[in-house]
This record gives structure tokens, C-alpha cells and sequence, in this order.
């Protein structure tokens, strides 16, 4: 028997999905949804698991790494299977307004920064003041105004995305180099909030803060390399070990990240193990397939089929938000986002050309990763799949899914299952919070707000996987991610709410009660999503058939990519899930965070 390189001791071990049931009808089991950590030990040789059991003391030799979990736990590293890790790292190197909460706060943040960072002569990066992190709650209708900007900087221009980067704050120096006055049409896919003679008001939604963003100082190629390298070690503090990036191309003016990914790698610097999506010119059509595809095959053939870094996927937006009224819904919106020209919101990709689109996407052997927020984007999502299906058949390679699906009709919440697509939950917004209080429900209505992240519904939906017959192995119901900047990419923070339907700082004012407690998933089920869930959507590991090592789990064979924390979230209150910390992390053997 060989000497392990890696053996791990000293704490339970969570080994994913069917791997570590308890028994039938115990308090362990109604708590943890089937599966409970299990006191064992793992030892890894080459990278990879060779044994897991409770003594592997013949495993030990004079080479052997023994770390102690401390009476934590070990489990497969998160996989984010929707980040924007380039973006999240600029704004952690920009103007981050992520950790405050209310105008007062994003004042001082932004008084700050300004100070800190003078503009340095003819650098017109240092002129300008961008970033991004801030809330619609904490403004009036969710829309700050250019004047409170204007207060704190009246000449250097300031661009601040918020939190979910479908809206963006400018102050009036920055309108003004974006040529924005009263006459100044809204886009097609976006809207400039406007003060009652006109002008505009400081905060322009989608399309429309692409208008500034065409002015302002594009980051650099060495902006975009510290942004990765900040992201990937940020990422790995957490525990996640690999990641689908949901933008790589040509939107809003960014660069191709895809070079800032292979920069990585060529340096040895690419410790993660990456999709990327390539992006849908939503001003296009299926044209523009053939250059995706190509874009694909030279990656391909120049990185090798076992990169780190793959270009498998393509990003769908297919609507917007539901708070300023941009996400497609079924029915009107109610209140004053339901505008003359869009009343149920703006379908950017939406009806033929969605259907048409997935269908090409999953025919050329791509996973179609599909951005839908309201109701009628999912079912014309689905629609697009059930079409997929019956064109293409189940052979093809693709391993799609639909990403926020906030607002679902119960006719839908079936289909996933029937057709095979993943559910990919951003479940830290599925919370009873001000900007859902104030801003959502407000204008949905409360039959539709009913309708919100159904995650449990969409888990546990019992369909026939008609793939079965194609021999396709079934996927799972639902994966997972942060969004991230759009919200913390700490998995335990968006755990805690999938399971409490309730964010940890609950309190009377800030989070009353839960959201739809019933659609609440079990611990087990939320941390599947974010392992094996959404390892499995990544398709790592992928042979040439299309059959998959053991991946996102911990099993002999499976790469050993895995976390460790520092206590056991199974065995606590289910309150107290958010307090969980990843205290070490491995890529494929090899520490990477941690002692």
C-alpha cells in the first residue's frame, strides 16, 4: 500500500449526496435532509482520494501531511456556479460600497476612497471615481440621486453599479461626459430616471448605464489580472474551489476576460477550476454562433481538454430585475415601474429569439446558461429547452440552467425536472429584507410575490427523466452561487438563508420573518447545490463519452478539492449556520488556505 500525501483526522467528514445517510426517520435525518457527516478519515495521494474510512493508520508514512479538522468539518470545495469574479475583484480594489448599508454610509465610503485616491495627472482612471456595492434600499424607490454625489465630489466624475449591477448612480459631472440631458432617449433595453423636468436624475437602469460605462476609463489588462488574482484568493478563504464565470466576451464595453484567464494559467497562477461563459450579444441573433463556437475550439485546442479554464457554456440575459421593472413577467407590474411602453418589463432576449438561441446553443454542443428572473423569462427559458429537447434529442453534451429564477408560475416548477435543467439558485436573496419588502412585493402583488425562489418545489419535483432513455444521467435539481459582487460570495451566508429563509442579522426591523418558510431547504440539500450540484453543471472531469469522475463530492477517485470548517453546521442550531467559518482549503491535495 502506498503512503498517503494528505490525510485528514480529527473532525466528520461530509461526503455528499448519498454518501452518508442517516438512518430512516431519525432527528438527524428530518434536520439535515438524508445525509449527515459522518466521522471518518480521507487520505489522498497524486491529488486525488484514495481512501475514506474510520482508521487509516496504514495509510501514514514519513511523507504523510496529517491535518487535524480540530472536531470541524470536511466536505467537497464549493463550486460557484454564478460569479463575476473579474467584477467582484475590481470593486474590491475600486470604491467598494458592499459593506455599508445606508446613504450615510456609501457617503462616508465614498469620501473616503476620493481622498485616498487623488487624481494623479494625465491618468484619467485616477480622474474618475467607480466601483459599486450599493443597495436600492437604502434610497427612496431605490434610485439615489447625482445631486447627493454632487455634494461629496462636484468635478471628478463618479459611475457606481449597484448591488446587482443592473442599475448604476452617476453624479452630474459624470452625466455630462456621457452627453445625458433631457432629450436624451432611453435605450431600448434600458431607463434614466428622470427629475420631473427631464434631466436626468443620477440613476440609470440596464442599457442605459451603459451609456456612462462608454465614457469611462476602461480597466486595464493589469487591472483585470490583480482583479482575478484578488477574486481567486478571496474565493479560496472561503472554501470554493472552482467557479462558473457568467460573463466572459464583449458586454458593456468590457474586454475579453478569457485572456485575463489564460494569462493565469500561463503564469501557473490559475488555481481554480473555471467555466467560463461566453456572452450572447442580445442584440444579435443565432449569427453569431459560429464565432462562439470557434472562439470555443481554438481555447480548445490550444489549452487542452483538461484545462482549469474551459469555454463550455454561453450566458443568455434574457430580462432584468423585478424592482425597476425590467424583469418579464406574465402580467403588468403594478405601481409606477410598470411603464407606458413596457408594462410587464423587457424581455432582452426573450420569445423566438430565446427559443431559437437555446436551441442552436445546446445543438453546437454548448450548456446554455440562461439569466431569467421573472415569470414569463423562465417559462420562455423552458420553452426554449422543451424545444432543445425535441430538436436535438438528449445526446448532446450541454448541462444547462436557469440562474435567479425569482418569480416562478407553479405550471413551470415542474418542468426543470422533465427537461433536465438545473435550477442555479442565488439563494441570499430568497429573504423577507427591506429591498424585498419596499421594492418587490410592492409591485408584484402578493400572489405573485407567493411565487418567489421556489427552491424546495423545484428539488423535490417528482418527473420522469426522460433522458434516462438517451443515457444520460440525470442531473441534479438544483446548483448554486453568489452572484457575487451582486452579493457576498461566502456559501455559509447563502446556506443560512436557504435553509432559515431569513438573512443571519434578523431582527425586527431589518428581516422580520421568513420568506415562504416552506420552500426552505434542508442543510443537506443547500450544501449539494453548492458541491456536487453545481460541480456537476461545471462538468469537470468530462471524458470524451461524457462520463464524469466523481466530482463535488468526496469519494475514492474524486479530485481532491476540499474545505474544511470549524465546526460541524449539521450538529447546531440552524440559526447559527451563518457563524460557520472555512478555516482550510485544498486544490486537488494541495493547501492552498489554512494551517
Amino acid at each position: 500500500m502506498p503512503h498517503a500525501d494528505l490525510l485528514l483526522t480529527g473532525g466528520v467528514v461530509y461526503a455528499g449526496p448519498g454518501r452518508g445517510a442517516a438512518p430512516a426517520g431519525s432527528a438527524a435525518e428530518a434536520s439535515a435532509g438524508g445525509d449527515v457527516p459522518q466521522a471518518l478519515e480521507v487520505a489522498v495521494v497524486d491529488g486525488r482520494i484514495v481512501a475514506i474510512g474510520a482508521d487509516l493508520a496504514d495509510w501514514r508514512g514519513p511523507g504523510t501531511v496529517v491535518h487535524d479538522l480540530a472536531g470541524g468539518m470536511l466536505h467537497a470545495g464549493f463550486v460557484d456556479a454564478h460569479i463575476h469574479p473579474i467584477q467582484g475583484g475590481l470593486e474590491r480594489l475600486g470604491c467598494d460600497l458592499s459593506s455599508g448599508a445606508t446613504a450615510t454610509d456609501y457617503g462616508r465610503i465614498i469620501q473616503r476612497y476620493a481622498t485616498l485616491n487623488p487624481p494623479r495627472g494625465c491618468d484619467a482612471s485616477r480622474a474618475w471615481i467607480t466601483g459599486g456595492g450599493w443597495a436600492m434600499s437604502a434610497f427612496p424607490g431605490g434610485t439615489p440621486t447625482a445631486a447627493v454625489l454632487d455634494e461629496i465630489e462636484p468635478i471628478r466624475p463618479v459611475f457606481l453599479y449597484n448591488r446587482d449591477h443592473h442599475g448604476a448612480w452617476a453624479n452630474s459631472a459624470a452625466l455630462a461626459l456621457a452627453g445625458i440631458t433631457a432629450e436624451t432617449p432611453d435605450p431600448a433595453d434600458g431607463r434614466i430616471e428622470r427629475l420631473p423636468d427631464g434631466r436626468p436624475s443620477g440613476t440609470l437602469h440596464e442599457g442605459a448605464a451603459a451609456l456612462v460605462a462608454a465614457v469611462a476609463p476602461a480597466a486595464t489588462p493589469d487591472d483585470e489580472y490583480a482583479a482575478l488574482l484578488e477574486a481567486q484568493r478571496y474565493a479560496l478563504s472561503l472554501g470554493i474551489t472552482g467557479w462558473q464565470d457568467a460573463i466572459v466576451g464583449d458586454y458593456f464595453g468590457a474586454s475579453d476576460t478569457a485572456l485575463v484567464y489564460r494569462r493565469a494559467l500561463a503564469e501557473g497562477r490559475l488555481a481554480v477550476d473555471v467555466v467560463g461563459a461566453l456572452w450572447w450579444d442580445r442584440a444579435r441573433g443565432v449569427e453569431q454562433l459560429p464565432e462562439l463556437v470557434a472562439r470555443r475550439e481554438r481555447h480548445a485546442a490550444e489549452l487542452g481538454p483538461d484545462s482549469r479554464f474551459r469555454l463550455s457554456a454561453v450566458k443568455i440575459m434574457a430580462d432584468g430585475v423585478v424592482e425597476n421593472g425590467t424583469a418579464a413577467m406574465l402580467d403588468p407590474y403594478l405601481g409606477a415601474v410598470a411603464s407606458e411602453e413596457h408594462p410587464a418589463g423587457i424581455a432582452f432576449v426573450g420569445g423566438r429569439a430565446l427559443v431559437d438561441a437555446i436551441v442552436a446553443i445546446d445543438a453546437a454542443g454548448f450548456s446554455a446558461h440562461v439569466h431569467a428572473i421573472g415569470d414569463r423569462a423562465v417559462r420562455e427559458a423552458l420553452e426554449g429547452f422543451a424545444a432543445a429537447r425535441a430538436a436535438n434529442g438528449w445526446a448532446t453534451p450541454g448541462r444547462h440552467c436557469i440562474a435567479h429564477l425569482q418569480v416562478v408560475h407553479p405550471d413551470d416548477v415542474p418542468r426543470f425536472a422533465e427537461l433536465g435543467v438545473v435550477a442555479n439558485a442565488q439563494a441570499l436573496w430568497a429573504a423577507n429584507e427591506p429591498q424585498m419588502r419596499e421594492l418587490t412585493v410592492p409591485v408584484l402583488g402578493a400572489e405573485r410575490a407567493a411565487h418567489q425562489y421556489p427552491f424546495a418545489s423545484i428539488a423535490r419535483a417528482i418527473v420522469p427523466f426522460a433522458g434516462a432513455d438517451a443515457g444520460r444521467d440525470a442531473p441534479p435539481g438544483l446548483a448554486a452561487g453568489s452572484d457575487w459582487p451582486v452579493s457576498t460570495p461566502d456559501p455559509w451566508q447563502a446556506i443560512h438563508v436557504a435553509v432559515n429563509r431569513q438573512h443571519p442579522e434578523s431582527d425586527a426591523d431589518f428581516d422580520p420573518e421568513p420568506l415562504l418558510p416552506h420552500e426552505a431547504l434542508a442543510v443537506a440539500e443547500a450544501l449539494d447545490a453548492y458541491t456536487a450540484g453545481s460541480a456537476w453543471l461545471n462538468g469537470r472531469g468530462l471524458s470524451d463519452s461524457g462520463v464524469a469522475a466523481p466530482s463535488g463530492v468526496i469519494a475514492v477517485g474524486a479530485v481532491a478539492d476540499l474545505a474544511a470548517t470549524d465546526r460541524d453546521p449539521f450538529a447546531g442550531p440552524a440559526a447559527s449556520i451563518h457563524s460557520t467559518r472555512t478555516v482550510a482549503t485544498w486544490v486537488a491535495g494541495r493547501r492552498v488556505i489554512g494551517g
